[in-house]
């Protein structure tokens, strides 16, 4: 190799080295950038109304709790505004939602806005609150309690394979997906869901404030629009924040013109991986490809399930 030839290679190498330093240095930047928008962000003090989203599958969040939890007690936020786009999902994590809903309505006004959908689980919900507005053409209801299992004794009947076991009692590890239920199973299984429905039920029917008859009316897993909604007492009024906002200002003495407040669970991001993310989104914005996994979360439920569409 020549001396000429050396020296090329020697500032090709240098070109790339500085360019992979100046790309660290970016990410980093972009790191702090978007922590610092991200406390900028944060309330700054004042008084608000603070505005929680519940979307998507319903399950024990205890990070979500979390943050019912604090905005209880912050002395700042004079009301909180529920926002629901769920179609529902565990029935033990829209009891917990329920139930911290509740508490911060022990102390201030909680008010739920329904998006598309708050049905099942997402239906809980906004019954834990005080006030319900929805989009007339939102969905709202299905107030009931789903259990499923597979049966695939047939299948395996027809490849050949037996499976068998030994129980201490009929019921043990009933339903099973080896073979149809036994009496006894379908029997504790249908209990178990009347109790849990009977829960559900009641606390629709007590906080909206319905009579034997118009419950009966709503209480069959119907699905109903905002505006059905309404006329079944599911619902108080059509219309979004501004409705909510006329409410709190008119019915609960809430300061007029104060401002609504996002507020989200803590993540827990570590600093490497809070650094990756800004990477990633730093080269989706220039256009590389989006499927680099920014975080993976994997959801299961399980036990009963208070859900509408179960296969959406």
């Amino acid at each position: 190799m020549s001396v000429s030839d050396s020296l090329i290679d020697r500032r090709s190498l240098r070109r790339k080295v500085t360019f992979w330093r100046v790309a660290a240095v970016l990410a980093v930047l972009l790191a702090v950038a978007v922590g610092v928008l991200a406390n900028l962000a944060q309330p700054t003090g004042g008084d608000q109304i603070a505005r929680v989203s519940i979307e998507g599958m319903i399950t024990e969040d205890r990070k979500m709790l979390e943050l019912l939890d604090k905005l209880k007690t912050e002395e700042e936020v004079l009301a909180v505004v529920v926002r629901i786009n769920s179609p529902g999902g565990t029935t033990v994590g829209g009891e917990a939602l329920y139930e911290a809903v509740r508490e911060i309505a022990e102390v201030k006004p909680v008010a739920a806005e329904v998006g598309t959908l708050a049905a099942s689980a997402g239906y809980m919900v906004a019954a834990a609150t005080d006030h319900i507005v929805a989009r007339r053409t939102s969905i709202v209801g299905s107030i009931g309690v789903l259990f499923q299992y597979a049966d695939a004794s047939v299948l395996l009947d027809k490849i050949g394979v037996e499976v068998d076991a030994r129980k201490s009692s009929p019921i043990k590890a009933e339903p099973s997906p080896f073979g149809p239920a036994p009496p006894e199973a379908l029997e504790m299984i249908d209990e178990l869901i009347m109790d849990t429905y009977a829960w559900f039920r009641d606390i629709v029917g007590e906080r909206r404030g319905l009579s034997r008859s118009e419950l009966a009316a709503v209480d069959d897993a119907s699905v109903f629009s905002g505006r059905q909604g309404v006329e079944r007492k599911l619902v108080d009024a059509i219309g979004g924040e501004e409705i909510i906002r006329q409410w709190l200002e008119d019915d609960r003495d809430i300061p007029k013109g104060l401002e609504f407040v996002e507020r989200e669970p803590e993540d827990e991001d570590t600093p490497l991986s809070f650094l990756t993310e800004s990477i990633a989104a730093l080269g989706t914005s220039f256009g590389l490809s989006q499927s680099i996994p920014i975080s993976v979360r994997s959801l299961e439920l399980d036990g009963l399930v208070s859900l509408w569409q179960p296969s959406t």
